[in-house]
């Protein structure tokens, strides 16, 4: 298999703009803002049923309205995802991370103060386009700073550090009333602001903008017959994540029943020790992939694992709510190659559409839980929760794997390249 990149010339090579500190600084940052994204997340979902009913909605019509709120954000994310990317690779990485980090802080203290559901999903939208850009930029950002032996090791702090902020929002929900919590959220992302001095954009865009038309933020470089392959082989590498979030552990209360467990499964516990499990294995897969010098057997010894664990919970008998928090947590822990996954694909593409990539990805693979529990909701009815949840779960899985054996080894890729027209 080949790939149409073409080495850089000799000024894109990088330079030595930064300090230790100043590095250390855009780390912090990055991996802080993503904090505070995850936080955001959470606790839109957390809270959406409290909120609702604070606003005066039925319970017939919590649902539909929630469905509402949430395809308004992840709409919001879909096309922010897009729209940062571009802005990422045509004006620079920190011009993102700043930007996105301010529009879902005003956003979120906006949350605060609504008093009706239309005004509440228009901010969810606009909160939704904010929170798609910020762990692209970052990722891309630190990618292109850091030294390519520590590249992992950097994202993968970034990653875990941002998970982290899913256990917080689950506090922050138990202890706040819910327009306080928004109010928490769009006041961490402020303080932010307020830190970013001293972040510099990376040198490797630096030298690409000076070197006039190189096809920064060419979406036509995607579409082409080696590259569209690879993008689509990226996004797909995440689907078991949201696969066990947004089925496994959303689903809980119908799946144990099906199970026949001796009492309720609740979903927030599930969310809760499952992002913990995230948040270390986001961490440790770092660790392995620097071990193990490779990127993809990391992401396939993780991979397995967590198929091993996800379907001994969709096969187990006499499974118990604390076995299946336990499961959660391991099973969380397995699937902490996000941050290796973002890694791979920024390492794939070059220079002038890396930020696109890097941007779009993750939110294409969140969108993935929309597709999934729409067959999982399609399968039900002729094979039951379990056999609905096994299918769309063994499909995941193996898509997932096909994408892994399709993707080059990038550990040792020097990003100092660009995607030329073919």
């Amino acid at each position: 298999m080949t790939h149409s990149t073409s080495p850089a010339p000799a000024a894109l090579q990088p330079t030595p703009l930064t300090s230790d500190s100043k590095l250390k600084l855009a780390i912090i940052v990055a991996a802080l803002g993503y904090f505070v994204d995850v936080f955001d997340l959470t606790m839109f979902s957390i809270l959406r049923i409290a909120s609702l009913k604070d606003l005066g909605l039925s319970e017939s019509d919590l649902l539909s309205d929630g469905v509402y709120l949430l395809n308004m954000q992840m709409s919001g994310m879909l096309i922010g995802g897009l729209l940062w990317g571009l802005i990422g690779d045509k004006l620079g990485r920190v011009q993102v991370l700043f930007g996105s980090i301010l529009m879902y802080s005003l956003a979120n203290i906006a949350n605060a103060f609504v008093h009706d559901v239309h005004s509440y999903a228009w901010l969810r939208l606009i909160a939704g386009i904010g929170l798609a850009g910020e762990v692209g930029a970052g990722i891309t950002l630190v990618a292109e700073l850091i030294p390519t032996r520590l590249r992992g090791l950097a994202t993968s702090f970034i990653a875990a550090i941002g998970v982290a902020g899913a256990v917080a929002a689950a506090l922050v929900a138990k202890y706040f009333d819910w327009r306080t919590a928004y109010l928490i959220g769009g006041g961490m992302g402020l303080v932010l602001l307020f830190i970013r001095a001293g972040v510099h954009e990376s040198g490797l865009f630096q030298q690409l903008r000076k070197q006039g038309d190189t096809g920064r933020a060419d979406l036509r470089l995607l579409f082409t017959r080696s590259r569209l392959p690879r993008y689509l082989a990226c996004i797909v590498l995440g689907v078991p994540i949201w696969f066990f979030v947004g089925i496994v552990v959303t689903f809980a209360p119908e799946i144990g029943q099906a199970l026949g467990t001796p009492a309720p499964l609740v979903t927030g516990t599930g969310i809760f020790y499952t992002y913990i499990g995230l948040t270390a294995g986001d961490l440790a897969s770092g660790l392995v992939s620097q071990k193990l010098q490779s990127r993809r057997r990391a992401i396939a010894l993780f991979m397995f694992t967590a198929f091993a664990l996800s379907a001994y919970i969709l096969l187990a008998h006499n499974l118990t709510p604390t076995r299946f928090y336990i499961l959660c947590g391991l099973s969380g822990f397995a699937l902490g190659y996000w941050a290796l996954m973002l890694t791979t694909a920024a390492e794939q593409f070059g220079t002038n559409i890396r930020a696109t990539v890097t941007s779009t990805v993750p939110n294409f693979v969140r969108g993935s839980t929309v597709l999934m529990s729409s067959a999982f909701a399609a399968l039900k009815p002729t094979l039951g929760v379990l056999g609905a949840a096994q299918c769309v779960g063994l499909g995941a899985f193996a898509l997932a794997l096909l994408s892994l054996l399709w993707l080059r080894e990038s550990f040792h890729t020097d990003l100092d390249f660009v995607e030329r027209r073919e």
